[in-house]
């Protein structure tokens, strides 16, 4: 019997809104809140990629395959459409009190092409024939015997080309704005004192009455439109030889993807909108959506930031005090486990073990997962110069990290080529597993040094990702990371062999009945009138044995407290419960992206870090490692960080039944507490106590 809980896809949407809601806050910068609309917008396009197309992929199987799904695809995606509209009309609300903020706050101007004076006019054209023109080839699509092909995630300007001595010379045309190759935010000549910005679009907007002129137009209109594509790869299960040439193939074809989404500005020709939708058979299930003048804001993440004076930059990660250089990494980490908290304490250090592990003459080799690596990763140059030095490397790398696919095959053939041992993971299923193995013997002595983490080991989103990463000696724990690589590093991965690990929890062997049975214990301890309580901070909750032990633990009188930044398919408040569900997402500058899982065990905690969220993909789809953390302080320290989190009364938002994303209300006797700061002045002041 399934137990009753939230629709995944609707509380996704329902985190998506938290995001919007921190753009349409007035305390926040209006960098952070453009950036904040960017990242609404990104997610937006993923989820229309991934899930949307799943869903659409849903309504064609049969009914026995449809007793699977939670909710029929259809319903789903009607109120899909329903909220996605509801959201657009915020967001455009948003934005346009944002434009009215830049320009009574900081002189900051966007102009069209219908706003510029004489000397924009001058640089709009010139900018046009130096950088623009050679990087467009407009699509006359009416004369076209195929349907335009429009790619995934790119933004078309739409045009209506006429002549006014001629009105049946009349002609549609489609020009792709080349936003990667030429920045979409333009400066251009401004009165003292103000910034002028014009948008790429807007440049060629300007220009069409020179490019189209020769062909014996001169009046013109021209609208934004934008195609989402499903992009879900489809690839075989058999992990061979071919793996490589099916992602290739897989790649290629995901900008051919059905559409999802059909994005336009509500201002277009509706004879031309008429007709696009026709030639690119688009029907109203196809999600069309009106939008404003434009599209594609995930640009807006990266809004140049220079225009600003008054901008407060974030606190700078610090080293942790243990790890200062000059220093020998391996000999602190021999003495005692270190525990970083990623963006406050600095990714270097794990750069500095890496670099000191390839320069080490007694270190015989290294043995790494990778799933998401920096584009420019030192992770990658310190493997490297270990096997130049003659270590044996050896990596794991998933091809199929979703839309790092392309990234991943390149870093394999480097690695490849200077002779570091490659392995692709398991058949139908990823690698996810964030764990580092290294081998030195010295004087007759084995001695092995890891880390294992929460998060990618990517130093660029160490700096925005709050996580969590463990530097260990315990023998116990290497001795199962070895295990975990004995399982993997082969040609035919054996993966029942991770059922020989002994002090790691891992999926898909047993990860979800061992936290099962935690909360089963907790439940006891409550039955006993002991203090039973269970603290979790995930990505997301979404497993439905989880959940309903979870409920019953509820009922049972266990305090439960969540922290789940994204999805959340548990209904916290029901009337079984002895009392609710305390939980809340926080979305703040730093994305929340550690896994932390505290059983209270009568007073004697039990604590994880984990790599894995409580998904169905993570427990039984995919290689991944809870890891206990023993050491007293660092339990301390990871205890406290909950804790601060769970008091969080400025950036949190309470996970209601109702998916309303209410802020939580600051007690009258209580302190503020954005957490994310507070988090920072903890770790900092430890420098000064160590």
């Amino acid at each position: 019997m399934k137990s009753k809980k939230i629709i995944r896809d609707i509380s996704w949407l329902s985190f998506n809104n938290r995001v919007l809601q921190e753009a349409k806050d007035s305390s926040v910068h209006l960098y952070n809140r453009l950036r904040f609309l960017g990242i609404f917008s990104n997610n937006l396009d993923e989820f229309f990629r991934v899930r949307v197309g799943t869903l659409n992929k849903m309504l064609k199987l049969d009914n026995t395959q449809k007793i699977h799904v939670e909710d029929h695809p259809e319903k789903i995606l009607k109120q899909i459409q329903e909220l996605v509209l509801n959201q657009q009309i915020t967001f455009d609300e948003t934005f346009a009190e944002i434009i009215k903020q830049l320009q009574l706050n900081h002189n900051i101007y966007f102009k069209n092409e219908k706003q510029l004076n004489k000397a924009q006019k001058a640089f709009v054209q010139g900018y046009f024939e130096d950088k623009v023109r050679t990087q467009i080839v407009p699509l006359m699509i009416e004369s076209m015997p195929q349907a335009p092909f429009l790619r995934d995630r790119s933004i078309y300007l739409a045009c209506v080309l006429g002549n006014s001595q001629n009105p049946m010379l009349q002609r549609y045309a489609l020009i792709q704005i080349p936003e990667k190759e030429i920045p979409r935010f333009v400066p251009i000549p401004a009165a003292k004192g103000e910034i002028n910005l014009i948008l790429l679009e807007d440049i060629i907007r300007y220009n069409l009455k020179f490019l189209f002129a020769p062909f014996g137009f001169n009046r013109f209109s021209s609208h934004i439109v934008k195609l989402t594509r499903d992009a879900e790869l489809e690839l075989d299960n058999d992990l061979n030889n071919n793996v490589i040439a099916d992602l290739e193939k897989g790649l290629k074809n995901r900008n051919k993807g059905k559409a999802t989404r059909f994005v336009y500005d509500r201002q277009i020709d509706l004879q031309l909108l008429d007709y696009l939708t026709k030639r690119l058979s688009l029907l109203k299930k196809d999600n069309l959506i009106a939008g404003g003048r434009i599209h594609n804001f995930k640009d807006f993440i990266d809004f140049p930031k220079a225009v600003f004076s008054n901008i407060v930059n974030r606190p700078k990660s610090f080293v942790h005090p243990s790890l200062v250089q000059p220093c020998r990494i391996m000999e602190i980490i021999e003495k005692k486990d270190i525990m970083l908290h990623f963006p406050y304490h600095s990714f270097d250090s794990v750069i500095d073990l890496l670099r000191e592990a390839a320069i080490d003459p007694f270190v015989q080799s290294i043995k790494i997962t990778v799933y998401r690596l920096a584009r420019q990763s030192k992770v990658i140059n310190a493997l490297l110069n270990a096997v130049r030095n003659g270590k044996s490397v050896t990596v794991i790398i998933e091809l199929r990290a979703r839309f790092d696919e392309e990234a991943n095959l390149h870093w394999k053939s480097v690695l490849e080529d200077e002779g570091i041992k490659v392995f692709l993971g398991v058949p139908d299923m990823k690698v996810h597993a964030k764990i580092c193995v290294i081998k030195k013997r010295e004087f007759n002595k084995t001695i092995q040094y890891g880390f294992i983490s929460t998060g990618n080991f990517n130093e660029s989103t160490a700096q925005v990702y709050g996580d969590h990463l463990l530097l260990t000696t315990n023998r116990a724990i290497l001795s199962d990371i070895n295990r975990i690589f004995d399982c993997l590093d082969k040609p035919f991965p054996r993966i029942e062999l991770l059922k020989n690990c002994k002090t790691l929890v891992t999926s898909p062997q047993n990860m979800r009945k061992f936290f099962l049975n935690l909360i089963i214990k907790e439940i006891k301890l409550s039955k006993k009138k002991h203090d039973a309580k269970i603290q979790l901070k995930l990505n997301s909750l979404v497993d439905e044995a989880l959940i309903s032990q979870l409920y019953l633990a509820a009922k049972a009188g266990v305090n439960i407290e969540l922290i789940i930044r994204g999805i959340c398919c548990a209904l916290t408040e029901q009337k079984a419960f002895k009392k609710p569900m305390k939980a809340i997402s926080i979305v703040d500058e730093y994305l929340e992206h550690a896994r932390i899982l505290i059983f209270n065990n009568n007073n004697e905690p039990i604590v994880y870090i984990s790599s894995a969220d409580w998904m169905v993909r993570n427990l039984d789809h995919r290689v991944e490692v809870a890891c206990p953390i023993n050491d007293p302080s660092i339990k301390e320290e990871l205890m406290t960080i909950f804790s601060l989190q769970s008091q969080e009364n400025v950036k949190g938002r309470i996970l209601d039944n109702e998916q309303l994303n209410l802020y939580v209300e600051k007690a009258e006797d209580t302190p503020v507490m954005r957490s994310q700061i507070e988090i920072y002045h903890y770790l900092r002041s430890k420098i000064y106590r160590d």
